[in-house]
């Protein structure tokens, strides 16, 4: 909302030289979002005066219609004599009263007028565009003013354009605030000032039926006065205060009567529409839109309306969608001479429609509107009558027009609803103590209506469809007595159990991963098929099986993840792409699978606390949302310097990563070879938990991910990843860690070489180990693996550094040594090692 700063002091009684600066602190103060204070007519300089021209030639020869004209600007030049000017613009004619800029005159932008020869004649000045002055962008031609302007008057006071304006952006609960009206009701507040409120006009009640009128649709427009105005003058012109003032305003000047509805519309924030009352056929008529009906709309766009349009119709069909815009064929038509007479009678609209109704029909249509950004923030059903009565006063003013006695006004409306709130409420709400006495002024300030001691009834204005609970008045309170001024305090925290087992686990895996170097994100949850595709994923792969949003931020991401790899790789990608090429990153986060037969959910009551019934339908149809941890990697690892070669980042480094994650977690996996997109299937690990049945689940993957998703994707080469199911680790937890026991007796070492098939699994291999060492086992680790000749083709060599130690003696080398054969033993028996060598 452009709210200029001299119509904003015919209702405010702003401090004397206050400035636009000073008054967006104020209204910042109270919660408004001033984006700027644009300085009008800054740099602007005169002489810049009324003319009359006085004579007009044609200079031919040009490539351009050129004019040298004689114009009169009084004794503005000191002479008296008429100033000689050369001018390119055509829409003017002898006896027209335009704006002259003389020499010595500066307009915006710094540019200075002198006089000058061209085109083979002096000019003496300009004859000025409303865009030269900063009015606008219209160039098409110069101004030409009103007639009955007197020759030679400062025309920078006349056509006001030195002023400030505040560009105001208005949040979509404040509605009211899109007009001069709510805007000087929140600058009165703040400066503790009567308002001037320009809506108490005294409306007469009609004499007589007004415009016939039939609202079918009570739902979407519950309320509907019409009036209607005749005898206009066709050659009345928009006088040039309201010009300037819609022109400030951010909107073009049009004709008398669409500039009066559009003022009165800025001016009390009620859209107003005005109809040809002589191209309307039978009574005007509010009803939703029939299936396939069409409307051509003032844009000169044909729409096909939707039935669930809301339209105002005669009896030849819809003349207007609601709220939104008019049609073209009652157009206000103020050109004499056209195909159609010009408009001498009017019916003034104004209306007071459902918000939803008209957001929708908008958005339907992208067809966006002054009025409709009015009506989908909530306009005051009251301000109707007042709009359309001042409406006409203007018209009959300024058009010479008459007002019919008649007034219809179909009022279907209802009072707002009253709301109980304790009086110490906002005190509870801010942490801080206003008192009662601040909390009614502060409401009543607003506009409300406040009886009660301790508990206040508060019925709120009808221009503020938002106030509905306790808290929404808590707001109004706390902002008006400034937000600067709450103090911080810290909130006290009831005595708990800490940590939940859950919420320890997520800091234990992040102190672990970053310890190992890497980096926590967030990533958003939201995934496209298109990611799936470039994955590699099956048809009917279950991670393609994904809640789908009904109102999703970006239609090519309108699923909930179903993994974190997506999210992951994309910050990846666009780390590479900004030079970071050494990256490590992982993300703890919920992912999202549909549950089998969930249902809609339903809005809960906030009236009360919903019933275990209702709580539990609803968590029967939220998603399952399992806790996942995930991991990608691509660059150096170690980076090259004085103390040596770097490393590449490779499958092994996301496999210890994923391995680091379920020790945290202290759970026992087995780590397997597998085949599982979008991992390459001789680089992938599968982290498998098996339960005390024996029972084996999969619980994550990890290793290097395939070249084709690589290059789908854009990634780094060698890029790998682990992803890990959080929430199955922390149930397969072995519990409370135990302190590791320290003996002082020495540790004896065996080395054990070990030829297995090349497929064997070298954790199948260990696990045999460590169970065939026994209870003298203290560690088992895999130093080495090695193919080639030797050991024969489709064979590898493991070797194993085996650590023995008893809590109570120091072992014999016959006891290590039958400890180890043993284990060699049930390793040959399960997986059919053989020692190498042997």
């Amino acid at each position: 909302m452009r709210v200029p700063l001299s119509w904003l002091r015919e209702y405010v009684d702003l401090p004397a030289g206050v400035t636009g600066r000073e008054v967006a602190d104020r209204l910042l103060a109270i919660g408004h979002e001033v984006e700027a204070v644009e300085q009008l007519g800054a740099g602007l300089k005169g002489p810049l005066v009324v003319g009359q021209v006085l004579a007009i030639e044609e200079l031919s020869g040009f490539k351009k219609p050129i004019r040298h004209c004689q114009v009169d600007v009084g004794d503005a030049n000191g002479t008296g004599e008429p100033q000689s000017i050369v001018c390119g613009a055509t829409n003017f004619a002898v006896g027209d009263q335009v704006v002259v800029v003389l020499p010595g005159g500066v307009l915006p932008g710094d540019f200075q007028i002198a006089a000058r020869k061209t085109y083979g004649r002096m000019s003496e000045g300009m004859i000025c565009s409303a865009r030269e002055l900063g009015m606008s962008d219209e160039h098409d031609g110069i101004i030409v003013l009103p007639p009955g302007q007197q020759v030679g008057a400062d025309a920078i006071e006349l056509l006001g354009l030195v002023d400030e304006v505040l560009d105001i952006a208005v949040t979509p609960d404040r509605g009211y605030c899109l007009s001069l009206r709510g805007i000087a009701r929140e600058a009165a507040t703040a400066y503790g000032v009567a308002l001037r409120d320009p809506a108490l006009l005294d409306v007469p009640a009609g004499t007589g039926p007004g415009p016939a009128v039939n609202v079918e649709d009570t739902a979407g427009c519950d309320r509907f006065v019409a009036r209607a105005v005749t005898g206009l003058n066709p050659e009345a012109r928009t006088p040039l205060w309201m010009q300037r003032r819609i022109q400030m305003a951010g909107m073009r000047p049009i004709n008398l009567p669409v500039d009066v509805t559009n003022y009165v519309m800025l001016e009390l924030g009620q859209p107003l529409h005005a109809y040809d009352r002589g191209q309307l056929a039978g009574p005007i008529t509010v009803r939703r839109a029939t299936a396939g009906e069409t409307l051509r709309t003032l844009d000169d766009v044909e729409r096909t309306l939707d039935p669930r349009d809301l339209v105002i119709a005669d009896d030849r069909g819809a003349i207007a969608l609601a709220g939104v815009m008019g049609g073209a064929s009652s157009e206000i038509n103020h050109t004499p001479g056209g195909a159609v007479g010009p408009t001498t009678d009017v019916v003034i609209e104004a209306a007071h429609f459902d918000a939803m109704t008209i957001a929708r029909a908008a958005r339907r249509h992208r067809l966006s509107s002054e009025a409709a950004r009015r009506f989908e923030r909530g306009v005051d059903p009251r301000a109707a009558g007042v709009a359309a009565q001042r409406a006409v006063d203007l018209l009959c003013m300024l058009g010479g027009g008459t007002a019919e006695p008649g007034v219809t006004d179909v009022d279907a409306t209802t009072p707002p609803t009253p709301v109980v709130i304790p009086a110490d409420h906002p005190d509870r709400v801010a942490g801080t103590s206003y008192g009662r006495d601040t909390v009614v002024r502060r409401l009543q300030d607003v506009g409300c209506g406040v009886t009660g001691a301790d508990e206040l009834t508060v019925t709120p204005p009808t221009w503020r469809p938002d106030l509905v609970g306790p808290n929404d008045l808590a707001e109004e309170v706390i902002r008006l007595e400034g937000y600067h001024l709450l103090p911080s305090t810290m909130p006290t925290l009831p005595p708990g159990l800490g940590l939940t087992a859950r919420q320890r686990l997520v800091r234990t895996v992040g102190r672990t991963l970053a310890g190992d170097g890497w980096i926590e994100v967030q990533c958003y949850p939201f995934v496209g098929d298109a990611a799936w595709d470039a994955f590699g994923l099956d048809a009917d792969d279950p991670r393609r099986t994904a809640v789908r949003l009904s109102n999703p931020i970006s239609d090519e991401e309108p699923l909930l993840r179903t993994t974190l790899l997506p999210g992951l790789l994309a910050t990846l990608r666009r780390n590479e792409g900004r030079g970071n090429s050494d990256v490590a990153l992982y993300e703890t986060g919920l992912v999202f699978h549909p549950r089998p037969g969930g249902g809609r959910i339903e809005r809960l009551p906030v009236d009360r606390r919903p019933s275990d019934e209702e709580l539990a339908a609803l968590d029967a149809a939220l998603p399952e949302q399992p806790r996942h941890v995930a991991g990608v990697l691509a660059g150096a690892r170690e980076r090259a310097g004085w103390w040596g070669e770097g490393r590449p980042a490779g499958w092994a480094d996301a496999v210890r990563a994923a391995q680091l994650v379920a020790d945290a977690a202290r759970a026992r996996v087995t780590v397997r070879q597998a085949e599982y997109a979008p991992w390459h299937p001789g680089r992938c690990a599968a982290f498998v938990l098996v339960g005390e049945d024996g029972a084996e689940r999969v619980v994550g993957h990890a290793g290097e991910l395939h070249p084709r998703v690589v290059t789908a994707l854009g990634l780094p080469a060698r890029t790998a990843a682990f992803e890990l199911d959080l929430d199955a680790l922390a149930g397969a937890s072995g519990g409370p860690v135990q302190a590791p026991r320290v003996s002082t007796f020495p540790v004896a070492t065996q080395d054990v070489a070990l030829v297995v098939p090349e497929a064997t699994p070298a954790a199948e291999v260990a696990g045999a180990l460590r169970e065939g060492a026994g209870e003298l086992l203290e560690s088992l680790r895999l130093f080495d693996v090695y193919t080639g000749q030797q050991i024969g083709e489709g064979y590898k060599s493991l070797a194993y550094a085996l650590r023995f130690r008893a809590p109570d003696r120091t072992l014999t080398v016959e006891e290590t040594t039958a400890a180890r054969d043993a284990a060699v033993a049930l390793a040959g028996e399960r997986t059919g090692a053989v020692l190498r060598g042997a």
